[in-house]
């Protein structure tokens, strides 16, 4: 069974942002849509929001003036759930409140036809939970559509425990079908994205909260050295402080409060104080009239090196050389494996993020995980209290002279993208292993869902198949709460490389 005919209608309860969303979407796709809310004269209201947002498409040259009027021919507010009682599928777009929703589902199971697909956009309950209150929960399935509904591509397809094929092949197909990018998975905390994001969160507040460095550093960082496209303490401003720690919190909480997806202390603070973000006026930034952003911290000009040893093979880190070259300072290269660092003429080292701190060494910087070190614009680098002045000077200099802003923070093992992108990564590994969705489906969502600048299997191949592995060993052993246990999965991934790189 392929996606529902065109001619099939689309019922849509609740009128939130999200359920006008889906609307406007299934509208656009060819459906006759009806809308459905609980309060009096919402759908109406929400069905004339609607009209006005494809009146701006026209403007745009998205839709012609005769698609526009065609879509709003076929949009119809209910002032009943009886009035769904012919729809092809109905989505519920509801409060999320497991009973709100499981009352609303079994009053519709009386009212369409036995074959109507019902879905539910939930994005924090269990698929399966909802379902069971169904009499045939087989054919009840999640569409998770991501904010704003029109415009993000892509769409969770949910099966919960009881969820047939055909009906989760059937969602699959109709997103396909209305221009979305679906992605496959079962009904696990979180799905795939909000699942994966956990760390992207997490490991900037707890390098905050560590006092590691500021929130306006951690983000540059985070986009400047790691390509993400916001940096955390912004997009939680955007998204809401309330709103993104009550996910945090329900994944834990449906976990069984593993320690992996801890909730934020200092998040929640924020919370309590009021300050959720843009919509408040404040939350970790003032966004209030006159508010100013904060700047990161940027290290004052250094002078370079004349010169660097690279000993061993720098991994991830190896196009550095070039770029050093490429700057006008030598590299001298020391043929024994002394290690993966570059020694400077003070007799410091500096080393990549590995997941150890500076304190345990004699003289090292450590120096940050960047997507590309070529089009980074900003390095984090970190040291210990004995850490020779000349030493960070000289590193200082060296990525100055690459083009690059230098933020030191604090000596936090695996500073803030190395920790964050290896913790990213072993969630996307247990997750396939636990048979949550595939690694294509897995690299898909976080591209596109959350708009990373790479999937963690993409990641990983680029860092190599140990690289996460080895950072997270290095954390555990410095943190042994559990936080950074590599999961058995990333182990098997790593050491099962490592047996055939011994064999070859």
């Amino acid at each position: 069974m392929t996606a529902l005919d065109l001619a099939g209608p689309v019922a849509v309860v609740g009128t939130g942002t999200m359920g006008q969303g889906i609307a406007q979407v299934a509208l656009v796709a060819g459906h006759p849509v009806r809308l459905y809310d609980t309060a009096p004269g919402r759908a109406r209201a929400a069905a004339e929001a609607i009209g006005t947002r494809l009146d701006r498409l026209v403007d745009k040259d998205r839709l012609t003036g005769a698609e526009r009027d065609a879509a709003r021919a076929r949009l119809h507010p209910a002032e009943s759930l009886a009035e769904l009682a012919g729809s092809a599928l109905v989505l519920e777009a509801v409060l999320e409140r497991l009973d709100v929703k499981q009352q609303l589902l079994r009053e519709l199971e009386d009212i369409v036809p036995d074959d109507c697909l019902l879905a539910t956009n939930t994005s924090s309950l269990s698929v399966t939970a909802i379902g069971g209150a169904l009499r045939n929960p087989g054919r009840f399935v999640g569409l998770h559509f991501f904010n704003p509904a029109p415009l993000l591509p892509l769409v969770e397809v949910v099966s919960g425990f009881a969820t047939d094929v055909t009906s989760a092949t059937r969602a699959y197909e109709l997103a396909r079908a209305w221009g979305k990018t679906p992605v496959a998975c079962a009904d696990t905390p979180g799905f795939i994205v909000n699942r994966i994001a956990r760390p992207f969160y997490a490991e900037a507040f707890a390098v905050h909260e560590a006092q590691a460095a500021d929130p306006a550093t951690i983000d540059a960082v985070l986009r400047e050295s790691g390509g993400f496209r916001m940096g955390a303490f912004e997009l939680t401003d955007l998204i809401g402080q309330d709103v993104n720690e009550s996910v945090t919190r329900s994944v834990w909480e449906a976990f069984f409060q593993d320690v992996r997806f801890t909730p934020s202390l200092a998040q929640k603070r924020l919370v309590e104080s009021g300050r959720l973000g843009r919509k408040t006026g404040h939350g970790w930034y003032d966004h209030g009239a006159g508010g100013e952003r904060p700047e990161p911290h940027t290290a004052e000009k250094a002078r370079p090196p004349a010169y660097v040893v690279a000993e061993g093979d720098l991994g991830p880190a190896a196009e550095l050389l070039a770029l050093i070259r490429e700057a006008g300072i030598q590299v001298r290269e020391d043929e024994e494996d002394h290690g993966t660092r570059l020694v400077l003429p003070s007799g410091g080292q500096l080393a990549l993020a590995d997941g150890q701190t500076a304190v345990e060494f004699r003289d090292v910087v450590y120096f940050d995980l960047a997507l590309d070190y070529r089009k980074a614009t900003r390095i984090a680098l970190s040291h210990a209290q004995d850490t020779q002045t000349q030493t960070l000077a000289e590193a200082t200099g060296l990525f100055q002279a690459l083009g690059k802003d230098v933020s030191v923070i604090g000596d936090v093992p695996g500073l803030i993208v190395a920790r964050t992108v290896a913790r990213i990564i072993d969630l996307a590994h247990d997750a396939v292993a636990k048979g949550v969705a595939t690694e294509e489906d897995i690299d898909t969502a976080m591209r596109q869902g959350v708009n990373y600048p790479l999937g963690p299997f993409e990641w990983s191949r680029r860092l190599g198949r140990s690289w996460a592995y080895d950072v997270l060993d290095d954390l555990h052993l410095r943190d042994p709460s559990g936080r950074y246990a590599p999961s058995l999965a990333l182990y098997r991934h790593a050491y099962a490389s490592e047996k055939r790189e011994g064999t070859a």
